[in-house]
């Protein structure tokens, strides 16, 4: 595709044709938005790379009929760079409209455009959206704008932020030494979530003393002690359990680990809080599989190694509460050992073994095959694409390996492969490229999820017993979703007393689309029991069993919304209650 300054007529058959590609597995856009103030329009997307060219097809009347016909829309108006175009019928063919304001900088597409130049008066009061960038060419799926402020005198615009800041379960982790010997201080937890925007930390605990016996009780308080500073510190924690640092392998017989199993199972039962997930482990040098003396060494494992393995991983799933999930080294275990089958939609969050299982990379990037972690790509990329679309995703560098290693094709995995989190700690090098090639602070706000309130349709004024209807679009900017459960609950606060009260939304966040926008809408009943008044309205992601513990409840990336102190997220509204 050539710009619209040097299009000739011999171009528009392969425009066309490149129109009709289907978008690669990787696509490089991503954090798609659209918002709007009563007089301009915003459109804004991430990209990779350095494209030439950056897109915005517009279909401003959603009749797919009418315009030019290209992913699902039929675009009136084309943005391309700094141009508006008006399309005039009859395929490729578009007239200038005019300059608009245009920057694509630290990979990220923005314009402002004028309502008025693409005739937006709020009827149908939404508009269907294509973005674009070229080359590569890059299309994304169709998004769907909702204008906010066309008349309705319920509607809310909610500005973006665009800081990083702590949020549960996801971002940037610590590792800094072995949990069993190497105590946390709850000074430095604390300032890595306030100074760092950091919210995890790893723990590989060693049981290397204990190969030939139970653990000692010296061990498991060791245990309950990390656990407990990292609650204290308002963090949580990967968590790994392994017997050996050394490629001998010198682990313990599956007999041994499935005994220690069963005296760690309720310090995993009573601290599943602050459990963000668990990694398999237990098995050769690390934890991780490859060097072990019991499990089959060094890639050569028979089908009783396999088997073994399985009863390992079995274990720990029994042993660790059902809503929380297990990270395994390399697609190859979870399609040997359960399915070949990525999880499906609908068996998402179900709690079986296949929707528990989930994956971590600790030497992603670090050669063609990740130094081991992938057997066939062709077969474990698509797979491992669609599974970690619904179970966690982390790891770390381990080795620099440019270009792999660099900017473009992280960020294309990480979005791909929905991670969550990774190590800040290693691999330096790695790490330092990312800072240096300009895509380090993206990945960093990206990691896990990033959830931005767009718009909210909510009312003024209620009565007891009456309805309440609410509808809240947002966008999920990050690499993922979240992994573990949470509800959502739109919290009515008394203006002058303070009481609060809590009405639950049915929607689930672990579903709300990375790279995508959710509507929630949702007719609600006031209690009867409510005092009337005035009620500010806030959105309240806690987490299920640290409820009273502000830092764990999710913040949106908005401005003007977070509360620190009770975290919560203003819906910047007040309705009366009558």
């Amino acid at each position: 595709m050539r710009s619209l300054k040097t299009l000739a007529a011999a171009v528009a058959g392969s425009l066309l044709a490149a129109l009709a590609i289907t978008s690669p597995a990787y696509a490089t856009i991503s954090g798609q938005s659209a918002t709007n103030t009563a007089t301009t329009v915003t459109y804004q997307f991430g990209f990779t790379g350095a494209p030439t060219y950056a897109r915005t097809y517009i279909d401003a009347d959603r009749s797919a009929s009418t315009g030019f016909a290209t992913g699902g829309v039929g675009a009136d108006y084309l943005l391309e760079n700094g141009s508006l175009y008006h399309h005039n019928g009859g395929g490729w063919s578009w007239t200038l409209v005019g300059a608009v304001t245009f920057s694509n900088t630290g990979g990220v597409a923005r314009w402002t455009v004028n309502r008025s130049s693409i005739g937006e008066t709020a009827t149908p009061n939404d508009a269907d959206l294509v973005f674009q960038v070229e080359s590569p060419l890059e299309t994304s799926a169709k998004y769907t704008q909702v204008y906010s402020g066309g008349g309705g005198s319920g509607d809310v615009t909610y500005p973006a932020a665009t800081d990083n800041f702590a949020n549960p379960e996801r971002g940037l982790y610590h590792h800094t030494g072995d949990c069993d010997k190497t105590d946390f201080s709850l000074s430095t937890l604390q300032s890595y979530r306030t100074s760092q925007g950091i919210s995890l930390v790893m723990c590989v605990f060693y049981l290397a003393e204990y190969k030939n016996s139970a653990i000692a009780q010296s061990a498991l308080d060791q245990l309950q002690q990390q656990l407990t500073t990292v609650r204290a510190a308002g963090l949580k924690m990967v968590l790994r359990f392994a017997y050996t640092t050394s490629t001998a392998g010198d682990d313990a017989p599956l007999s041994r680990v499935q005994s220690h199993l069963d005296q760690l199972a309720p310090y995993l039962s009573g601290n599943k809080d602050v459990i963000a997930v668990m990694q398999a482990g237990f098995i050769g040098a690390w934890g991780e599989w490859y060097y072990t003396q019991n499990f089959g060494n060094a890639g050569t494992v028979s089908s009783a190694d396999w088997a073994n393995r399985k009863a390992v991983v079995d274990k720990i799933l029994s042993v660790l509460p059902s809503d929380r999930m297990v990270q395994l080294r390399t697609p190859k275990m979870k399609r040997t050992m359960y399915s070949t089958s990525p999880v499906a939609a609908g068996s998402a969050y179900n709690g079986s073994s296949l929707s528990r299982l989930g994956h971590h990379n600790d030497c992603f990037l670090a050669s063609p095959d990740d130094f081991g972690t992938y057997e066939n790509t062709s077969v474990e990329y698509p797979y491992l694409q669609s599974d970690t679309s619904y179970v966690a995703m982390g790891g770390e560098t381990c080795g620099s390996n440019p270009p792999r290693s660099s900017c473009p094709t992280a960020l294309s995995e990480l979005a791909g492969f929905h991670w969550s989190f990774i190590n800040t700690d290693y691999e330096p090098t790695v790490l330092n490229s990312w800072n240096t090639g300009g895509c380090l602070a993206d990945i960093t706000k990206r990691l896990g999820y990033r959830f931005t309130l767009q718009t909210g349709t909510l009312p003024t004024t209620a009565t007891r017993s009456g309805s309440l209807p609410i509808s809240i679009t947002l966008q999920n900017s990050g690499f993922a979703t979240p992994y573990n459960p949470r509800p959502v609950q739109l919290v009515l606060r008394n203006t002058s007393t303070g009481a609060v009260t809590a009405l639950a939304l049915n929607t689930d966040p672990r579903k709300w689309t990375a790279g995508a926008t959710t509507t929630i809408s949702q007719t609600l009943t006031v209690p009867s029991s409510l005092p009337v008044g005035s009620y500010a309205l806030l959105l309240n992601l806690p987490d299920p069993q640290l409820s009273s513990r502000p830092e764990y409840s999710v913040r949106f990336a908005n401005q003007s919304t977070w509360e620190a102190a009770t975290g919560m997220n203003s819906l910047l509204r007040t309705i009366t209650v009558s």
